[in-house]
């Protein structure tokens, strides 16, 4: 699959209740490297493998959950074509400047029908990887923590799943890979791509707007979620579920929560989807197998505690 358009998640900006506790959460455990802060108090962090200066940006606030998650589109040509395509399509978009975000350019921010602000933008300051880029080795030195590779994907939960789905395949070109339907035939959980990923996004109905479920980091291995749980069982990191699998994706994960109550995961494997493949559907009878694959129980936090 070419990658002309959208290019993948780009960053999310998480609230957090106290910087201190996050940022020993998620630099020390987790394993996130920091790269800058800003005049507004912003913290900004990426994982090891990421090129650009940051993916994901903490905000002290007195709630948590997200501000906003934006997606890196190929050149300032696709950010004016996407901007084009959501106006066309009836959607109401905002032009950040450049510079609002530490080294970021202008962004177009909009808001989906589940409620939740979506941004693209087109450049990033380079940062790199700690590898050179002639005969480099396959990790730098000095990793810390469940040291994942990128910032994979983002769930979440609001209404309007249909309409949401509908605008993310015709304004902006994503595949739905996955879906959930319920006993009315209704669709209630959306998993959709940019990339050949089996999802870049996912939306589960919630009589709600603009929740969080997840924010979503890649591991390169079993062996390394393995890891992660050591690190979180010594630390005393509170556990949703896992070690475990799920059956929508196929991936390997572990569900756990930062100190102010956002829930992460470690993720990995999936398959690799192409345009022509199928759309997968979960009746709901089976989603309990299809987000537990091993044990087929629903954790009941799981569909709760959300921010």
């Amino acid at each position: 699959m070419a990658m002309t358009g959208i290019l993948r998640p780009g960053h999310v900006q998480l609230r957090v209740l106290e910087l201190g506790p996050a940022l020993h959460h998620y630099k020390e455990m987790v394993g996130l490297i920091e790269t800058a802060r800003d005049d507004e108090g912003r913290v900004y962090l990426k994982a090891w493998d990421e090129q650009d200066l940051f993916s994901i940006v903490l905000r002290e606030a007195e709630s948590p959950g997200l501000d906003f998650y934006g997606f890196k589109v190929l050149d300032k040509k696709a950010l004016e074509h996407y901007a084009k395509r959501l106006t066309d399509y009836g959607v109401a978009i905002e032009r950040i400047p450049a510079g609002d975000l530490k080294g970021t350019g202008e962004r177009i921010r909009f808001e989906t029908p589940s409620g939740h602000p979506l941004e693209l933008y087109a450049e990033k300051q380079h940062f790199g990887n700690g590898l050179p880029e002639v005969n480099p080795d396959v990790w730098p030195d000095g990793l810390k923590g469940m040291k994942p590779s990128r910032f994979d994907h983002v769930l979440l939960n609001g209404d309007s799943i249909p309409e949401t789905a509908k605008l993310f395949q015709e304004a902006l070109d994503f595949d739905l890979s996955e879906r959930i339907i319920n006993d009315k035939g209704e669709m209630v959980g959306a998993f959709l791509a940019c990339s050949t990923k089996a999802h870049d996004v996912a939306f589960i109905h919630e009589e709600s707007k603009g929740r969080l479920h997840h924010v979503s980091f890649h591991l390169e291995s079993w062996d390394e979620i393995r890891h992660a749980a050591d690190i979180m069982s010594k630390n005393y990191i509170p556990v949703e579920y896992g070690p475990g699998r799920h059956g929508l994706t196929r991936g390997l994960t572990i569900y756990f929560f930062d100190p102010s109550g956002n829930r992460n995961e470690t993720f990995h494997g999936g398959y690799i989807r192409y345009p022509d493949h199928p759309l997968l559907t979960w009746t709901h009878e089976e989603v309990p197998k299809g987000i537990f694959y091993y044990g087929h129980k629903i954790v009941e936090s799981f569909v709760s505690a959300n921010t």
